[in-house]
């Protein structure tokens, strides 16, 4: 049981429903499997399951704990800074698969 820590610039969602609600919302939160460490009050790049850079969040609370199921998850609560234009998409999507993702498919 330990601690994985984020890096400061990736918050990737798995779910196409909580990015949607954040989106739509300009308040939403994930729910991640393990324990990991978020940099509560940074802004980060959002990026959709798809590992496609999306908008700029502000993370406002990262919670970590054992569910009713005995599993342990962290969940994220952010609120949207602002969408990403068409470039800036394109250049953190390259960026990111360069130094995160691995590969391209």
């Amino acid at each position: 049981m330990g601690f994985a820590t984020e890096f400061n610039s990736v918050c990737k969602f798995k779910s196409e429903q909580e990015l949607y609600e954040l989106l739509e919302y300009g308040k939403g939160k994930m729910v991640k499997s393990g324990f990991r460490v978020f940099p509560t009050g940074q802004k980060v790049i959002a990026y959709t399951p798809g590992n496609q850079a999306i908008a700029i969040v502000r993370i406002l609370a990262s919670i970590a704990e054992i569910n009713f199921q005995g599993e342990e998850v962290t969940q994220v609560e952010m609120e949207l800074v602002r969408k990403l234009t068409e470039e800036e998409v394109r250049v953190q999507t390259a960026l990111a698969y360069e130094m995160f993702f691995g590969e391209r498919e």
